[in-house]
């Protein structure tokens, strides 16, 4: 996958165009991550803010929209190719002003990128 991809939906997704996907659960492949705090789209680079609760200690990371294998609208549920421990390994989130910062997103996006590729399956 181009860099570049990992900042846009997949087709075939399930993504319709301004729909808002806060409240949304976000689910990895082994266990669900959090809930979609906020969307953003800054600099082209398209991310989720995924709360994840108590599970990362009360944090939130960031996730590329180009991971996001499925949007499931009936059950508010979105469905990402990467495990837990992948999403916990990326570059911290700490404050809102890094999703306006390009350094950080194009480490986020990097890093994301990186992960070897998965078959996605059907839900």
């Amino acid at each position: 996958m181009p860099i570049d991809r990992i900042w846009s939906y997949a087709p075939g997704s399930g993504h319709v165009e301004g729909r808002d996907l806060t409240g949304y659960t976000v689910v990895a492949s082994d266990g669900t991550i959090g809930h979609v705090d906020r969307q953003a789209d800054h600099f082209g680079m398209r991310h989720l803010v995924v709360d994840t609760g108590v599970w990362v200690f009360g944090r939130s990371v960031l996730v590329p929209v180009g991971v996001v294998t499925a949007v499931d609208a009936g059950n508010r549920r979105i469905t990402v190719a990467c495990t837990r421990g992948e999403v916990k390994a990326a570059p911290r989130f700490r404050t809102d002003s890094e999703t306006m910062d390009p350094q950080y997103l194009t480490s986020v996006g990097e890093y994301y990128h990186s992960l070897p590729p998965r078959e996605t399956s059907a839900t």
